[in-house]
């Protein structure tokens, strides 16, 4: 089986959980809507392309290795918007600033962001899958669309750096053989291999923290997995256009000491 990995860094992400009211909560680790999103984006599918972006989430599963859960940063955010108008529809900001100026109101919200989070992602096509992992990989190397961890707010810190696990047999195996390259200039302190922002995450990754759908032997036949617990996540597109989500089954793994 192939797999294709690659890395998540940014100042600052944003994992979308169940949203209700004023507060926008965040995961500490990637979404599938947020995988799917940027890999589409990569790919140049828009977000209004309801049948490409079904291919898209029926086509894929995946694993996420969290190498930091970063800092949890939370951010009062207010915006001012008109209220609605019967059937008039604001297509714009600038309509809503303008046309709708004398109805503005001030709308307030609580957002949360992950700051200095890292993950590592591993794909795995199925046979319905509308791409293969060579064609998606040159895409995040070369994107159509600009990428995003989470949010516009959030844009990646250091190259995605994709690369393609072949005749593994499991995740775990494709987590292990995945080369990190340097996200800044080595240091003698890194012995000159990492650098030493990846120095710092790889001491803060001792303790590894797994995640995955589909069977939970699909992970791994070496660990102990007498710790894996099953979760429920509504993180799986129905709808991006209208932000509909199902929920899916999911699989974590604690593993002390990265073992």
């Amino acid at each position: 089986m192939d797999y294709l990995l690659f890395h998540l860094y940014g100042p600052m992400a944003s994992w979308g959980e169940i949203a209700v009211g004023e507060t926008r909560h965040t995961a500490s680790y990637p979404s599938k809507s947020a995988i799917i999103g940027l890999m589409a984006a990569a790919l140049g599918i828009k977000r209004n392309d309801t049948e490409k972006q079904q291919q898209m989430q029926q086509g894929y599963v995946f694993a996420v290795e969290v190498y930091s859960q970063g800092t949890l940063l939370r951010d009062y955010h207010t915006a001012q918007v008109p209220d609605s108008v019967g059937k008039f529809t604001y297509r714009t900001r600038r309509d809503e600033l303008v046309l709708g100026k004398v109805r503005l109101g001030t709308i307030l919200s609580s957002r949360e962001y992950r700051s200095d989070a890292m993950a590592l992602v591993a794909i795995k096509a199925l046979p319905n899958a509308p791409y293969d992992l060579q064609t998606i990989k040159n895409h995040l190397e070369k994107p159509r669309f600009h990428l995003y961890l989470g949010r516009k707010s959030c844009p990646l810190a250091a190259p995605l750096n994709p690369q393609i696990s072949e005749d593994k047999n499991n995740y775990y195996e494709a987590f292990k053989v995945y080369k990190h390259k340097p996200m800044m200039p080595t240091n003698k302190l890194c012995e000159g291999t990492i650098s030493v922002r990846d120095a710092y995450w790889f001491r803060q990754a001792d303790d590894k923290r797994y995640y995955w759908e589909g069977e939970a032997s699909d992970f791994s036949d070496t660990l102990d997995m007498s710790r894996m617990q099953t979760r429920i996540r509504h993180d799986q597109p129905l709808s991006r256009k209208r932000w509909q989500f199902s929920p899916r089954q999911e699989h974590y793994l604690y593993c002390q000491g990265g073992k």
